[in-house]
């Protein structure tokens, strides 16, 4: 039986993404996240998980956000351990990312829609060119 252990965890992005490419090609981006949990007594806990991001979403990712930026991540849980060098036991849980978003509470963004062959294209109508009520809405663009 297969479980389905994914997460959506909300928090600021604690270093700029780091793209980097296996020896195949295949893009990966690694950047942290971290969020406070306020408790009873007052006091913050603050919890750091690293993300890790494959193909156009890496590639995607390490253009669109950078250190600071409030974002929302969804994904699956990695767990690992290891044993350092000095016999002391490690653990480190990573979330492999399904989507990553910039969160709206306390900012804007724009958009910009990538076509299948990798170019970015502006996915926004200019507020003075945006259809208003009774006009034909182009049916060349993809909806949303």
């Amino acid at each position: 039986m297969a479980f389905d252990n994914t997460v959506t965890i909300v928090g600021n992005v604690t270093r700029d993404p780091e793209l980097r490419f296996t020896a195949s090609g295949l893009p990966m981006c690694q950047f942290g996240v971290a969020w406070n949990q306020r408790k009873q007594n007052g006091e913050d806990v603050a919890h750091f998980f690293e993300v890790t991001c494959w193909q156009s979403l890496a590639e995607n990712v390490s253009e669109s956000i950078s250190k600071g930026t409030r974002v929302i991540v969804y994904g699956r849980l990695d767990f690992s351990s290891w044993e350092t060098d000095q016999g002391e036991k490690r653990n480190q849980t990573r979330l492999q990312a399904d989507e990553v978003a910039p969160s709206l509470r306390w900012a804007t963004t724009e958009v910009n829609r990538n076509d299948r062959d990798g170019n970015s294209s502006q996915s926004s109508v200019p507020q003075d060119s945006a259809p208003q009520g009774g006009e034909n809405i182009p049916t060349d663009e993809e909806p949303f």
